[in-house]
């Protein structure tokens, strides 16, 4: 039993993880020190991603389009992500009402508004017609050379879908090479993977030692309030619609899910834990044309975290400020913060998104960069649900594609 547990990378990424917070508390800024191990492995996984969406998108699509389930797949995935991305809006607007994260922070708070960096880049306009602009990429190539994933699975859907309208035999030939890339870009991952518990402690040791938990105090409603929207999503809305459509045990849907939900945590990234979350669909017994194709979108545009996090931010500051909303402002959030969360990359880091949905809803910006420092805690956590929605996802869309 103890050698089975000591040969198991999962327990050595969780171990990683515990002893670069010991490690962050410790030291303080000093573990910056680590934040190089961390940054060699997101890099690695940064140059196996790209072509990995590319080859599994077109892969996928060339497949399907060759199949009758082809549209089926893709209306119930998109369906399913803008059914729970609603979902998730409007479980947070509950949340942020019942226990009014803002509400009770003393005006001490404010003080450590000048404390925090500001920002000089400008508010993101996000319109309907510009999000959907913005997913056609002008230049297929420049979209794989700046790692623009949304673009890479706009073009790559209509490539597979074009190599899915070829004589038979030329498909075939073609989907085989495809598949055989996909193997080796599978294998190369697997093996990044075994220094993943070195970078998990880099990352873990800096983000505990440069944050720390003195502003973490300051901003625990949200905090907490967070967590309880995650938990209800990722413990009870999904887990109901993987036991209610598809045909995966909730035991076996949650055992495989668990070295996915560790780097998702650790590294704040849905496209770092890309591959482990469809290896995990693979485990469940997920068609590999369904999960090709849902997961690495899912990954792009699944972001019920990120919608989560966007509402209860303005609902936040507005309660911060005393400012009561009205249906239309409510509205403006939900509808922005559902667009900007399927805009936004499946990449940790400080996200400009939520200025747009502050802006919509007419709430001042000024108090934004107290959660700045926070940011990478509230990313860990908000990336686990979109993970755990990536995955619930393909089991629901599996269903109808063997059906």
């Amino acid at each position: 039993m103890l050698k089975k547990i000591l040969t198991n990378l999962g327990f050595w990424i969780l171990a990683a993880m515990v002893a670069g917070i010991v490690v962050g508390v410790a030291m303080g800024d000093c573990a910056a020190m680590f934040k190089p191990l961390g940054d060699v492995f997101i890099q690695l996984i940064k140059m196996l991603v790209v072509p990995l969406v590319a080859v599994s998108i077109i892969s996928g699509a060339a497949t399907l389009g060759g199949s009758r389930s082809a549209g089926r797949i893709g209306v119930v995935s998109i369906g399913y992500i803008m059914l729970t991305t609603l979902l998730a809006v409007g479980v947070a607007i509950v949340a942020g009402l019942i226990f009014q994260p803002g509400a009770d922070l003393s005006a001490e708070s404010i003080s450590l508004l000048n404390n925090q960096p500001q920002t000089s880049e400008s508010v993101p306009e996000m319109t309907f017609w510009g999000t959907i602009i913005d997913m056609i990429p002008a230049n297929p190539i420049e979209a794989l050379a700046t790692g623009n994933i949304l673009q890479i699975i706009i073009f790559g859907l209509f490539l597979g879908f074009g190599i899915a309208a070829i004589a038979k035999e030329k498909r075939e030939k073609v989907i085989n090479g495809l598949n055989y890339v996909l193997e080796a870009l599978i294998w190369c991952i697997g093996k990044v993977m075994w220094v993943a518990p070195i970078g998990v402690f880099g990352l873990m040791a800096d983000a505990t030692g440069t944050f720390g938990f003195g502003i973490l105090v300051k901003v625990a409603n949200l905090l907490w309030v967070d967590l309880i929207a995650v938990a209800i999503m990722g413990l009870l809305l999904y887990p109901l619609t993987v036991k209610l459509i598809s045909r995966i045990p909730l035991k076996e849907f949650f055992r495989n899910m668990v070295r996915p939900q560790i780097i998702a945590f650790s590294t704040a990234s849905s496209m770092a834990t890309l591959p482990l979350t469809m290896k995990a669909c693979d485990d469940m017994g997920i068609s590999k044309q369904t999960s090709g194709f849902v997961v690495p979108l899912g990954a792009t545009i699944n972001m019920t975290g990120n919608a989560i996090y966007y509402t209860l931010v303005a609902m936040f500051f507005a309660q911060f400020y005393g400012i009561e909303l009205g249906m239309g402002q409510y509205i403006a959030i939900a509808v922005t913060s559902s667009l900007g969360s399927i805009g936004q990359a499946g990449v940790p880091g400080p996200t400009l998104l939520v200025v747009a949905v502050l802006v919509a809803a007419g709430i001042p910006v000024e108090g934004l960069p107290l959660l700045y420092a926070l940011d990478r805690i509230f990313d860990m956590i908000r990336t686990v649900l979109n993970v755990t929605g990536d995955a619930a996802c393909a089991a629901v869309t599996d269903r109808f594609a063997k059906e």
